[in-house]
């Protein structure tokens, strides 16, 4: 790119040499996937301010050259810290890690896009403020902003996160800042507080777009209930999952689950556990059935398993009890968790001793205690273990301290398809791609999130060896089978990565073609480079 050695030079100045990166022996952070096919920047540069941001945009227009920004880059999955495609120089915005705002009687904070899950937590604690937020199970390390800006969902009943999001600062591709709802209006007293303000609301088009760069926005905190209580359901047969869903539906609808509840399989509950067993199974996925079965005895989970959590006085939670009981009690074995369990199951491990059943026990209570750091907003590294099914040598020595399975060399893809909250759609999805994963080779690794009170939201996981180069090729095929698969069958995902961008475009589409138009009119220059969501 014939300007890119003159917008290198501007940058310099502006933002001084040591955030301006531009030789590819620096670029390691940034050239390591989970697809297992990086894109390699042309540069890297680490603004520090909204100000900084609004100068390179600005001098990004006057050269011509495309940016591409990233908060904190562990969109494990689904893209990585890498850029979208080549040509593209990287804004990281990881170094924009301020807290801005907590207002403890209204509940939000106003944050940055490199402030992470584990800071903002930390924050409220060291504050000793009696607020929760959201999280997810992507890791301490994770940007919040990030995900939000994907759409992303967490666990607790702030878990559809773009719900809970008011007033965006944004640099459009002009270098012009825009404010969103009412944060525009001078003194505006409710700008993180009603997302909407007044006119068109404009605060989803910069999600899942490429219309312009976040730098901070407002995010709602949940206040702390009386009692958290979380629910582990083990349905037994396969096919039973579809009675639970049906039953749980209602209770989803009139808000007796507030939280997102998550389905996951029995190979999803086993990875977070163990990696492949390579000695047992020498040939490589798909895990052989009756090895399969076995390690689901030893483990003690059935073929899916629920996991939700109740929030409230002690009487809602109690009543939220006995109407889960009610619904799902003869369709799958409930335990519910609390800090009372945990400490005498704690108690009961120590007793057993290091035997099969004191193991197992520790282990069980190891889990539940993550569970419910989950459900207050406390992120816990320990879910990212699945990425690390297929990887060689296994789980790395500290895990999950600083787990990052892109710099790990985990190969992973997520498919995200949403489907209405019915148990024959879930079974449905399953016997579509099931035979494609099983073909290709590959261990089918599921979760269904009740994501609002009437969809599903699907993660089906491709874990691959990224050292075996017919293992990842044979893993992008299944990738794509299957996601032609799910589309024709009208289950369109929620989220994708680089490699899904050309089959989101089916020919004329007129939504499609107004994305583009309004691109053109907020980005003639296309400054802020193409996206994942942006066919045309």
């Amino acid at each position: 790119m014939a300007n890119l050695q003159p917008a290198l030079q501007a940058w310099r100045l502006l933002l001084g040499p040591a955030r301006v990166l531009a030789s590819p022996s620096e670029f390691a952070p940034y050239t390591a996937s989970t697809s297992g096919q990086p894109v390699a920047p042309l540069a890297v540069l680490r603004p520090l301010s909204h100000g900084e941001v609004v100068a390179v945009v600005r001098s990004a227009g006057e050269f011509g050259v495309p940016l591409y920004p990233l908060s904190t880059g562990r969109n494990w999955g689904y893209g990585d810290a890498n850029p979208s495609s080549e040509g593209q120089v990287i804004v990281d915005l990881g170094g924009m890690n301020r807290i801005l705002e907590i207002d403890p009687d209204l509940a939000y904070a106003v944050i940055e896009p490199g402030v992470t899950q584990a800071q903002l937590a930390g924050q409220l604690a060291e504050l000793q403020l009696p607020l929760w937020m959201d999280c997810t199970g992507a890791g301490p390390d994770t940007s919040l902003v990030g995900n939000i800006l994907e759409r992303g969902f967490g666990h607790t009943p702030y878990g559809n996160r773009m719900l809970h999001v008011a007033g965006m600062r944004i640099v459009l591709a002009s270098g012009d800042t825009l404010e969103t709802g009412f944060a525009h209006f001078a003194h505006a007293s409710a700008a993180h507080l009603y997302p909407y303000g007044v006119g068109p609301w404009l605060d989803g088009l910069f999600t899942q777009s490429n219309f312009g760069i976040i730098t901070s926005l407002g995010f709602w905190l949940m206040p702390q209930t009386e009692v958290v209580s979380h629910l582990v359901a083990s349905v037994p047969g396969f096919e039973g999952i579809a009675a639970v869903v049906d039953a749980l539906r209602p209770l989803r609808l009139d808000g007796t689950l507030p939280s997102v509840v998550h389905i996951g399989n029995d190979l999803r509950v086993l990875s977070g556990g163990m990696v492949f067993p390579a000695s047992l199974a020498p040939q490589g996925p798909p895990l052989p059935l009756p090895l399969r079965a076995g390690l689901c005895r030893q483990a003690g989970i059935g073929a899916w398993t629920v996991s939700a959590a109740l929030y409230g006085r002690p009487a809602q939670v109690a009543d939220a009890r006995r109407a889960l009981q009610a619904a799902i009690g003869r369709l799958a074995t409930l335990r519910f968790i609390d800090d009372r369990t945990l400490a005498l199951g704690s108690i009961a491990a120590r007793l057993m001793g290091k035997g099969r059943l004191g193991s197992r026990l520790s282990a069980q209570v190891d889990l539940g205690r993550s569970l419910l750091n989950m459900n207050r907003g406390i992120p816990d590294g320990r879910f990212l273990a699945g990425a690390y099914w297929r990887r060689r040598g296994g789980l790395p020595q500290g895990f999950p301290l600083g787990a990052n399975p892109a710099r790990d060399g985990c190969g992973m893809m997520w498919l995200a398809p949403v489907l209405p909250m019915r148990g024959t759609d879930l079974l449905h999805v399953h016997s579509l791609v099931e035979p494609l994963f099983a073909s290709h080779g590959f261990d089918l690794f599921e979760t269904f999130s009740m994501i609002n009170e009437r969809a599903l939201g699907g993660v089906l996981t491709i874990c691959f060896d990224q050292e075996d180069a017919a293992e990842a090729a044979r893993a992008r095929q299944c990738y794509d089978a299957s996601f032609a698969r799910l589309m024709g069958a009208g289950y369109i995902p929620y989220r994708v990565g680089p490699q899904s961008v050309g089959a989101l475009d089916s020919g004329h589409d007129t939504y499609w073609d107004t994305v583009a138009r309004i691109k053109s009119a907020l980005d003639p220059q296309h400054i802020i480079a193409p996206g994942r969501y942006q066919p045309r």
